[in-house]
Order: structure tokens, then C-alpha cells, then sequence
């Protein structure tokens, strides 16, 4: 893996990947404090992060 992030193209990528997706993450964990789910079971989570997204707009 170390070799793929070292090369070129790997920059590339993994520089964009903190330009677009970092953020939109960081600030639903941060600034929102939503940092572990509240509920449990895959289909309860999946609604909770789909109520998420719709207040961040992902």
C-alpha cells in the first residue's frame, strides 16, 4: 500500500481524497458531534446516517 500512496499518481489521488471527502466527514464527527451512532442494527444505522446526510447535504 505504502508504495501506491509513494507513487505519483497515488499523490494525486490521495491529495484530491482530503480536498473533497475529508471534510464533509470531519465536519459531521466534529462540529456536529455525531462521532458514533446512537442505535444499533445495520437498517437502523442506515436510516440514522440518511438522516445525517440529509442536514449536511452529502
Amino acid at each position: 500500500m505504502k508504495h501506491r500512496v509513494d507513487s505519483e499518481e497515488g499523490k494525486r489521488i490521495y491529495g484530491h481524497r482530503m480536498s473533497v471527502v475529508e471534510p464533509v466527514f470531519g465536519n459531521v464527527g466534529y462540529n456536529k458531534r455525531l462521532n458514533r451512532f446512537s442505535l444499533r442494527g445495520k437498517t437502523k444505522v442506515n436510516a440514522q446516517w440518511k438522516e445525517i446526510g440529509r442536514e449536511v447535504e452529502i
